[in-house]
């Protein structure tokens, strides 16, 4: 999420560690059930990237994947969440009109202030992502503290119910990745999916941006395995969601030119 105010973390992130455990041990779970068959004693290791048996999962780690490798006309819509929930319900009943189907990357912060509408996000089917717990710039954190902003917000969803809907995907803060950052989140078990283009309608009419200018830029990126960032919510108590007026438009142009929109979960399944 770009230009985002800093987040305060109304419970001390050290709180959040309490879950690490739980947390490792369930993205441990989803990657064994992934095989058909469980592998070897000798192969069980806290190191969850060596036991992600899913050929989907490891083809994408190693890249910051900004769009699905595919010749089909097919585009993945995508939302992030940390400030409010502002213009979700419209989110998705526009999307449950096209039986359309997204992807939420949410914060741990935001989860544990939402717990219903991490509920709401799971129950109407669509697929939860990390999107780090306090959303900071990665860049300015050490290791340790890295791995325990993905780790706390992986719980942090979890412990809002966000049951089979949680993924073992990430996205960064602000979209900045580097190599060395991939392989930390790709070793705790999560992909990092970015995006082809944002919309840039979390800037608001203060930023310049109106709902033809968020679609306009929707459509300019559209291409075959485009991913598509939206955001939820308004930041510094604005009410007002451009993506949330603009994401029928989208949705309905898409269609009008020949593409679908596809399930981000069907990559680990290739």
């Amino acid at each position: 999420m770009h230009s985002l105010s800093a987040i305060r973390d109304r419970r001390p992130l050290a709180r959040r560690l309490l879950g690490t455990v739980a947390g490792l041990s369930a993205v441990l779970l989803w990657a064994l059930a992934q095989s058909p068959v469980a592998p070897p004693a000798k192969a069980v290791t806290p190191h969850l990237a060596a036991t992600a048996d899913s050929k989907g999962l490891r083809a994408l780690f190693g890249s910051e994947n900004r769009v699905i490798r595919t010749r089909e006309r097919v585009i993945a819509v995508t939302f992030n969440a940390a400030w409010n929930d502002a213009g979700l319900d419209s989110i998705l009943r526009n999307l449950a009109r096209r039986r359309a189907p997204a992807t939420f990357f949410l914060t741990g912060d935001f989860a544990d202030r939402h717990p219903a509408v991490v509920r709401k996000i799971a129950a109407a089917g669509h697929g939860l992502g990390n999107h780090s717990y306090s959303h900071p710039y990665f860049k300015d954190l050490d290791e340790a503290g890295r791995q325990r902003e993905v780790v706390a917000a992986d719980a942090a969803l979890r412990t809002a119910g966000a049951g089979h809907a949680v993924t073992p995907f990430f996205r960064f803060p602000y979209g900045e990745t580097s190599p060395a950052h991939i392989r930390e989140v790709n070793a705790l078990g999560f992909a990092d999916i970015e995006f082809t283009t944002d919309t840039n309608g979390w800037k608001g009419t203060e930023g310049g941006m109106t709902v033809d200018r968020a679609v306009r830029r929707a459509l300019d990126a559209l291409r075959p395995g485009a991913i598509l960032q939206m955001h939820v919510g308004a930041s510094q108590g604005r009410t007002e969601v451009i993506d949330t007026k603009a994401l029928p438009h989208i949705l309905d142009a898409i269609t009008a030119r020949g593409y679908r929109v596809v399930d981000l979960r069907t990559l680990l399944t290739p």
